[in-house]
Order: structure tokens, then sequence, then C-alpha cells
């Protein structure tokens, strides 16, 4: 009680003192300058009392003890929230690159928005997602589609839908003769996730005769790290909506995805997943996701990936690479703390020259959430 009328003494104290020094510095200004119309700057002095002023005051208000309702004892910060930060900063990544940052922001208001889309590329991997806001109209293509195209797997239009103007090649065509692997060669991509080479494939047709047998219904999906949309365009022909998480890192790969009549989600790996709770049928993980991503922001995502999943739901770890011994040591045991159910789990020689060299493996496995999560 004493300490709670002693600190507002002090607070009393101090506003009288904000205003004393506020009145003093209004009559020295009008008998100083009793025919100017406009008053004078503050003197810098003056502002740095009055700076201090608020501060003490602001400062002796946090100390004010709580009130009934309120614990009075210090709730320390949850260690999880503590690991998260040292991955993916909470609201400070954008200020932790000012100088992307500035050069993001600095743009012309209700004019067209500079075409700086790498730009926006860089601040959202470094953590600064979502981006800041900008009043500024965004950039179109000259040619708009005309419909939604009845087969994703149709050649990309040569004419320009999509604004391609930073990257190396212009024209979705210049992109498909490019490595087969990126993604943009129809003839290539049509018969993907559809054939069964090794033990390590999980073709589509297989893994829907699998949720069948199980009762269970397959009807949304999310695809992390989708590149062109091509697991999305298989399944839509099955009658089954999935997401795809694409990063524009070398190529339009968003665009892509949109131009097949699917749904791009701009979104990174340390990104909470832009869906809600326990709604999803299927999750995959595809190339985006190996043994480059740290340990624990792997982990981070793994356990986002259980909060979409609805009960009896899908995990697809498909072509996960890391070295044999890791795979064993970490991989394994990180992925066992789901405690899903291993539907598939097949592991075979990454025969790649990388592979070779670095004593790589892939895993290709299929879990099921249990209901009792």
């Amino acid at each position: 009680m004493g300490f709670t009328m002693g600190l507002n003494l002090v607070l009393l104290i101090a506003m009288v003192a904000t205003n004393i020094l506020s009145l003093y510095h209004l009559s020295s200004t009008l008998q100083s300058h009793p025919t100017t119309t406009t008053p004078p700057p503050i003197p810098d002095h003056l502002l740095h009392q009055l700076s201090t002023i608020r501060a003490t005051i602001s400062h002796l208000t946090s100390l004010q003890p709580p009130t009934k309702k309120t614990p009075t004892t210090h709730t320390p910060t949850p260690s999880d929230l503590l690991l998260y930060t040292h991955i993916s900063p909470i609201a400070s990544s954008c200020k932790d690159n000012p100088l992307l940052l500035h050069q993001y922001m600095n743009y012309t208001p209700f004019a067209l928005c500079p075409n700086d889309s790498p730009l926006s590329e860089d601040l959202i991997l470094r953590g600064c997602h979502p981006l800041p806001r900008r009043r500024c109209f965004s950039r179109t293509p000259p040619t708009p589609p005309t419909s939604l195209p009845t087969d994703p797997f149709a050649p990309f239009p040569e004419k320009t839908t999509a604004l391609l103007t930073h990257f190396t090649c212009k024209t979705f065509s210049c992109f498909s003769n490019l490595k087969p692997e990126m993604g943009f060669n129809m003839k290539v991509e049509k018969s993907r996730f559809l054939d069964y080479k090794s033990d390590l494939d999980l073709p589509i047709p297989q893994f829907l005769q699998l949720a069948k047998s199980a009762k269970s219904v397959i009807r949304l999906g999310l695809d992390i790290g989708g590149g062109t949309g091509t697991f999305a365009a298989q399944m839509k022909l099955q009658n089954v909506t999935i997401l795809t998480t694409t990063m524009n890192l070398g190529a339009p790969y968003n665009e892509a995805v949109a131009v097949r009549g699917l749904i791009p989600l701009h979104a990174p790996l340390q990104q909470r997943l832009p869906v809600f709770d326990g709604v999803v049928d299927l999750v995959r993980c595809g190339h985006a996701v190996n043994r480059w991503i740290p340990i624990t922001a792997m982990e981070f995502l793994f356990f986002d990936v259980d909060r979409v999943l609805r009960g009896g739901g899908y995990f697809l770890i498909d072509h996960f690479f890391s070295k044999r011994s890791d795979l064993e040591k970490v991989f394994t045991p990180l992925i066992g703390k789901l405690g899903y159910k291993k539907v598939k789990w097949a592991v075979g020689n990454k025969s790649d020259a990388s592979g070779l060299k670095n004593g790589e493996v892939y895993l290709t496995a299929l879990l099921q959430k249990p209901f009792s999560h």
C-alpha cells in the first residue's frame, strides 16, 4: 500500500514538472517574440528534458503493482518461443534487414509499383513475411488469360500472360527448353507421379488406392515446395484440390502454377502454413524439404504439418535425401516424434554425383496421422 502511494506521488511530481516546463517555455516565447505569429521551434535542451520526464513516467508506470486479478509472480518466457526466435525472428526480421526494407519501401505512393519481385523474394527468404503493405498499383501482364485451361498439362501460352521481365528467359517456352527438372516442359511433366520405377516411387493411383482401402477420403491437400504445380495438376485430374506453396527462385514458378489453373501460395518454408487447423487430407513435401534445412526448423515444419492435417490424413515425404548416417541418427527419430503410422517406408541410394560423393540416400515415406491426436 505504501509503495503504491509513493509511486503515485512520484508520478504526480513528474507530471507537474512537465506542465511547469511547458508553461515556462510558452511564457518565455510570448515575452521575447510578442509580434511573431509563428512560434519558434522548441529548443533541443527542452525537448530532451521533456523526453526524459516522459520516459521516466513510462518506466514508473510499468513498475506499478498489478491488480488483484493479475498474478504477481513473474511468468518465464516459454522455451519454444525462445527456440523459434533463433530460426525465424518474430516481427523483427524486416527491421533486421534495413537496406533491403528501405529499398522495398522506397516507392511513389498511388503510382505503379516498382518491378521489384526479386527484392520481395529476398526479404521473404530472410524471414520478412508477410511483407509490409504498400499503397501502389500492382503490375499486370498485358495479355490476360481468356479462361481457365481445361488441361493443366497443355503447353504454356506463348503470349505474355505473366510478367517475366526480371528473368533471363522472357517466355515460358524458353524455360521449357532449359533443364527438364525445372518443371516447365509439359511433355516431361505429364508422366510425373504416375510411373512406378522403384520402391522410392509412390504413384498417385497407388496412393489413392491405399487411401480407398483404408476408407479415407482425399479431397484437399497441400504440396510444400511444389515447383510449377505438377503434383497439384495430376491430383486435379482425380478431382482433388491441392494448394501449392512455391517461391520464384530463378524461375516464375508462381506464375506457372497460376497459368495452369492451379493455386500458388507464395510462402517460404519457415512460414506458418497458411491453412487452418485440421482441414486437409494430404500434405506432401517434395524436393524443397531436404537435409539442407536446419533440424530445428524442420521439426517446427513437421509439427505445423500435423497442425493442418485432419485425423487419418496422410503425410507424404517424397524423395527426401540425406546422408545415410544422418537418416538413421537424426531424421528417422525426428519423424518418429510425430507418432504416425508408417504406411510406406522406403530407402534407396542416391545415385547421382552428389549422392555418391556424400554417401546420400533417398527416403520416401507415407505416414498416416492417428485419430487420437
